[in-house]
């Protein structure tokens, strides 16, 4: 097992080394100069030129690179180019919203979806089958942005039920955060749900033809209360896994929803960066996002391997 953690872990630092490498150029390419975008348009070569060498950026590229990564370490994210603060506060201040819409509708995703399956699964009817495969096709098949164009029409704009315009989501007690959460957080976990229905479904019904379900079935117990007190526990280990990739679909769901529905957090700030040019939060941004995407794959892989005796070593 420690091997394991151990190669993970190797793994884990390519993987960052690569996604840093990545993001660093790409942005290096990009036009715009970081000192013009400072001086705005009136300043001369001579006052760009300076400014250019007080940033480091008359240095060759590697070492940009390298000491980029130093100030990463450092847990220095540099400063905002239009904000003129340092990043890490941007990120820290807008990083809640963003964490609370993922996991609420992870949340969402996982009380449905689990009920649901059992349910499915419960019935023989081959007709109700085949329209929830159809439905769950359909839910992993629509973006999570049109379902929330779809969503913010019928419940907010057409019954009321919902806030149409910007709002302070994390306002409020925490019944209030829920109702603010809501809208966006259900546009993210439908594709969530019908993956999770469909992978649910399959480890359900290879459980369901094990020897211990005959067993019990013979002696007489309801098919429902087998799946709930028995197969469930089974069924659920292969879906760790899918829990994972859940999270992390919900975290890159976020950031587009999030400016759907006008909400304060990350992925509005990258939008906004995008559209000012701020390099020096685009990129941390983006390599923080990555960096925690590729913790959470971690731990699930890690997880999925204290449960599951049998993918050990």
């Amino acid at each position: 097992m420690s091997k394991m953690i151990i190669k993970k872990l190797i793994s884990l630092f390519l993987t960052l080394f690569f996604v840093s490498l990545i993001i660093f150029f790409v942005f290096q390419v990009l036009p715009g100069n970081p000192a013009e975008i400072i001086l705005g348009t009136e300043a001369d070569e001579a006052q760009v030129l300076a400014l250019e060498k007080e940033l480091g950026l008359d240095k060759p590229i590697l070492v940009r690179y390298a000491n980029w990564i130093k100030d990463i370490l450092k847990l220095n994210m540099g400063t905002s180019l239009k904000y003129q603060v340092p990043v890490k506060d941007l990120f820290f201040k807008k990083l809640p919203v963003t964490l609370y819409l993922t996991f609420f509708s992870l949340f969402l995703s996982l009380i449905i979806a689990i009920p649901l399956s059992i349910q499915i699964t419960a019935k023989s009817d081959k007709w109700y089958a085949s329209i929830i495969t159809a439905i769950t096709q359909l839910g992993i098949s629509i973006p999570s942005f049109w379902l929330a164009f779809l969503l913010i029409y019928l419940f907010a704009v057409k019954l009321g039920w919902f806030k149409t315009l910007s709002y302070n989501a994390m306002s409020g007690n925490f019944f209030q955060k829920l109702y603010n959460f809501f809208l966006p957080s259900l546009a993210i976990a439908i594709p969530n749900i019908a993956t999770i229905i469909r992978y649910m479904q399959s480890a359900i019904l290879d459980e369901i033809n094990k020897d211990y379900v005959r067993t019990a079935r013979m002696k007489g117990l309801l098919l429902k209360d087998i799946l709930y007190k028995h197969v469930l526990r089974n069924a659920l280990v292969p879906v760790i896994t899918i829990i994972g990739i859940s999270i992390t679909s919900s975290i890159g769901g976020s950031l587009v929803v999030e400016n759907v529905f006008s909400l304060p957090g990350i992925g509005s700030l990258i939008v906004q960066s995008i559209s000012s040019r701020d390099f020096p939060l685009i990129q941390s941004v983006v390599f923080a996002v990555a960096f925690m995407v590729i913790i959470i794959n971690l731990i699930v892989d890690i997880l999925y391997r204290i449960v599951d005796p049998r993918i050990r070593g």
